[in-house]
C-alpha cells in the first residue's frame, strides 16, 4: 500500500513538473507599436461624495497624434471621467480624434491607476488603459476596429497635458 502511494505521489510530482514546463504559451501575445496622443487638457472638477465615490472630470480639448501609417489631431469636446477610491482610479475616456485625410475615428479609453506598495514594500505607481477604436470600415483605418490595444502615460517635460502611447496587442 505504501509503494503504490509512493508511487503515486512520483508520478503526480513528475506530472506537473512536465506540465510546468510547458508554460508561458508559445502564443503568448506581442505588442506593435500603433501611435502616440499627445492629449491637451482643460481645468479639471471634481463632483464630491456621489453614490461610487469621488468623480473626476478632466475636460479633453485638443492635441495630435501620430503613428506608423495615421497622423492627425484631436478633437476638442472629450472628457476623461474618473472615479476615484482609496489608493485606485477607474477612468474612461471619450473622444474623437480627426486623420491628417479627413477621416473622423471615435475612441473610448479605460484603464486604472493605482498607488501601493511593490512585493518589498516600496511605494508603486500603475497606470494602464485599453483604448478602443471605432473608425470606418471602409477607411484605411478599418484596422483599428479589428484589434484590441493597451497604452501607458510618458511624462515628459514641458508638455502641458498627457501623453500616451499606444500599442497593438499582435
Amino acid at each position: 500500500m505504501k509503494k503504490q502511494l509512493l508511487l503515486t505521489v512520483i508520478l503526480a510530482v513528475v506530472a506537473l513538473g512536465v506540465r510546468a514546463q510547458a508554460y508561458p504559451p508559445k502564443n503568448a501575445p506581442e505588442l506593435e507599436f500603433a501611435m502616440q496622443l499627445k492629449v491637451t487638457l482643460g481645468e479639471t472638477f471634481g463632483i464630491d461624495n456621489t453614490q461610487h465615490g469621488r468623480r473626476t472630470v478632466i475636460p479633453i480639448t485638443g492635441g495630435t497624434f501620430e503613428g506608423p501609417g495615421l497622423k492627425g489631431t484631436i478633437i476638442n469636446g472629450g472628457a476623461d471621467y474618473q472615479l476615484n477610491a482609496e489608493n485606485r482610479t477607474e477612468l474612461e475616456a471619450i473622444y474623437c480624434i480627426k486623420t491628417d485625410d479627413g477621416v473622423y475615428i471615435h475612441v473610448r479609453n479605460r484603464g486604472i491607476i493605482a498607488n501601493g506598495k511593490d512585493a518589498e514594500g516600496r511605494p508603486s505607481f500603475y497606470f494602464r488603459a485599453a483604448p478602443q477604436f471605432e473608425a470606418p470600415a471602409d477607411s484605411p483605418y478599418g484596422w483599428l476596429n479589428n484589434s484590441l490595444f493597451v497604452c501607458a502615460p510618458e511624462f515628459s517635460q514641458g508638455f502641458q497635458g498627457i501623453v500616451l502611447n499606444v500599442w497593438r496587442v499582435k
